[in-house]
């Protein structure tokens, strides 16, 4: 990981990685003369900085057929791989088409459409229109790189959009889009906007149905995470899910719960915080049938390692997998510290663990927060302490009234009106402290030295915690 981390910032080319091994390997030959533990590390180390620089370069490899292209107009034929991304006024779907002339290989494109008509996952389109290059549209995101993560280097806006076929690409990820479709469905039914599209967003992570200024609101308080399914929702989900087969035999029980998780990261679009989540979840699971202790560090880095080897670029150009993976290093070693300070905080109803929770998270991802956005909420820790608590209970509420819905629409409605009434309070939170003058504001710049600095503090808070035991 720290080769893919050095390779994400400075291209040394392929022959360096190599002398990175080669070091390594020499490393290994004088080890064997001298017996010594500390060259042995240091060959390791070298050999793996080496290969993850090699990883990344080959994730970095790119088709550049269409290359030729950009800049004039294209007539391409391919299928939407993924769900797609509805916002306010376009939506964009990512279309991996074939290049013209019958050349070989595949691009991804993304493509910004209207509303209508819709598509959905596994048509084949063609799209015709002018191909351009992702270009960064602001200093502070670098968006071309984010974009490249998934391997998308082109884009085309507004294309002429004709259906083909449909039916195609993942018959699982057809099937659990459109459970995901129904569910919204049952909810925009059952109880009006932008409730149903806030309870869609807390249960699966829909987002489509909630207006703009609800979500500028949302990340004003600094609870932005809890539509755009974190690892704590994830963890309920999980939770819920392996409850619900307890009453089976256990192997039985262990491998439907599992089975159920991963249908359910499909179904939520599989982002990188719902991935980490997901995978850790499976990882107490295997604890489980296994009788073995689950080590919750080493089961995160695990993942890390799992998800970085799949895709190294995330490690640098995706916020989700790195705010969620330190809000998953503060409920480990800073959440259990906080509750034993705020011993005179009742634990009824769990308040003093989600205080101690809230204050972990917040403190531990703020630096991260400030370097990417520079947006610091005032009022993110009493707005999560007001909401976070309620939490389970409008999660249970919405995939409750969701599935009443789907077996018959009626038996959805009275769920449907206690739904309303649990997201109007929590809606009525958001916006109240939203509102005030002093919610949020920006600090811009915010130096990496600083926030390089903060975790290096951190760390050492960590060190000294675990130390005193």
């Amino acid at each position: 990981m720290a080769g893919v981390c050095l390779r994400s910032f400075i291209d040394f080319g392929l022959a360096f990685a190599g002398l990175f091994v080669f070091l390594g390997v020499i490393f290994i030959v004088v080890r064997h003369s001298v017996s010594n533990k500390i060259i042995l590390g240091v060959a390791l180390f070298f050999i793996a900085m080496g290969l993850g620089m090699f990883r990344y370069d080959i994730k970095d490899a790119r088709d550049l057929s269409l290359d030729k292209n950009v800049g004039s107009r294209v007539v391409l034929q391919g299928i939407i791989n993924g769900e797609p991304d509805e916002r306010e006024n376009y939506t964009r779907l990512v279309v991996e088409a074939d290049p013209p002339d019958g050349e070989a290989g595949k691009n991804k494109i993304l493509v910004y459409t209207q509303h209508y008509p819709e598509f959905k996952y596994g048509d084949e389109v063609k799209i015709s229109g002018v191909l351009k290059k992702p270009s960064n549209f602001s200093n502070d995101f670098d968006w071309e790189s984010y974009l490249a993560k998934d391997e998308i280097y082109y884009e085309m806006f507004y294309p002429q959009t004709n259906l083909i076929s449909s039916g195609n690409g993942f018959f699982i990820k057809r099937w659990m889009f459109a459970i995901k479709e129904k569910f919204i469905s049952v909810l925009n039914n059952a109880m009006p906007e932008p409730n149903s599209g806030f309870m869609a967003g807390v249960t699966i992570g829909a987002r489509k149905s909630m207006p703009k200024d609800l979500l500028d609101d949302f990340k004003k308080t600094g609870i932005i995470h809890v539509v755009v399914l974190s690892g704590y929702n994830i963890t309920l989900v999980a939770d819920f899910i392996m409850r619900a087969f307890s009453f089976l035999p256990q192997a039985l029980g262990i491998n439907l719960g599992a089975i159920g998780i991963i249908l359910f990261t499909l179904m939520a679009g599989a982002s990188a915080a719902t991935v980490r989540a997901s995978i850790m979840a499976l990882l107490v699971i295997l604890a489980r049938a296994t009788g073995r202790i689950y080590a919750i560090t080493w089961a995160l880095f695990l993942t890390g390692f799992f998800m970085v080897l799949q895709n190294p670029k995330i490690l640098r150009f995706d916020a989700g997998f790195q705010l969620s993976f330190l809000a998953t290093l503060a409920l480990i070693y800073l959440a259990p510290h906080f509750d034993k300070k705020l011993h005179f905080i009742t634990n009824k109803w769990k308040i003093r663990e989600i205080v101690s929770a809230s204050i972990a998270t917040q403190a531990f991802v703020l630096p991260l927060l400030l370097y990417k956005t520079g947006i610091f909420s005032v009022v993110a820790l009493p707005v999560n302490l007001l909401i976070l608590i309620f939490m389970p209970v409008t999660m249970l509420l919405g995939f409750v009234t969701a599935g009443a819905g789907m077996i018959w629409g009626v038996l959805a409605v009275p769920l449907g009106w206690l739904g309303y009434a649990l997201t109007q309070y929590e809606l009525f939170v958001v916006k109240i402290f939203a509102n005030l003058p002093f919610a949020s504001f920006n600090i811009k710049n915010f130096p990496l030295w600083l926030m390089l600095g903060i975790y290096a503090v951190y760390a050492w808070w960590i060190y000294k915690i675990k130390k005193s035991g």
